[in-house]
C-alpha cells in the first residue's frame, strides 16, 4: 500500500517526466558504468568480476531476455497453431519469472492471452472464445 508521502513523490516524478525534466541528462541512453565496485563487499568482488567477464546473468535477467525474444517471435508469426504454441510458452515463461521473484503481486508481469492476440492478428476462427 502506498503511503501519502510515497504518493506525493510518485506524482511529482510523473509531473517531471511529463515536462521532460529527465530528458537530456548526462549519460542518458548510455549503459551504467559499474567499474566502481565499492558497493560490493570485498569477498564478492572477484566472483562478480568473473561472472561479469563470462557474460553470466542472473536467472531472472535471462528469463526476461527469453520473454522479450519470444514476444518478438510471436509478433512475426502468421500460422495460428504456431502462434498458440508460442503463446503458451510465453505465458509459461512469464509465470516462471513471476514465481521466482520475492516481491508483491503488483509487480508481476501480466500473462498474454490468446483472444487478445488472435483478435489483434485477425484470425476469425478463434474470435469470440474466452480466456480461461
Amino acid at each position: 500500500m502506498i503511503t501519502g508521502f510515497e504518493k506525493i513523490v510518485e506524482n511529482r516524478i510523473k509531473q517531471a517526466q511529463k515536462k521532460g525534466a529527465f530528458e537530456h541528462l548526462p549519460g542518458s541512453g548510455q549503459p551504467l558504468s559499474w567499474e566502481n565496485d565499492h558497493f560490493v563487499s570485498e569477498e564478492l568482488r572477484l566472483a562478480y568480476k568473473i561472472l561479469k567477464n563470462a557474460d553470466c546473468l542472473p536467472p531472472e535477467i535471462e528469463l526476461k531476455r527469453e520473454i522479450r525474444v519470444t514476444e518478438d517471435l510471436l509478433s512475426g508469426m502468421t500460422e495460428t497453431a504456431e502462434k498458440y504454441r508460442t503463446l503458451k510458452k510465453l505465458n509459461y515463461l512469464i509465470m516462471k519469472l513471476n514465481s521466482m521473484r520475492n516481491t508483491s503481486v503488483i509487480f508481476d508481469l501480466p500473462q498474454k492471452y490468446a483472444v487478445k492476440l488472435v483478435e489483434r492478428f485477425g484470425v476469425p476462427s478463434l474470435k469470440g472464445k474466452k480466456d480461461r
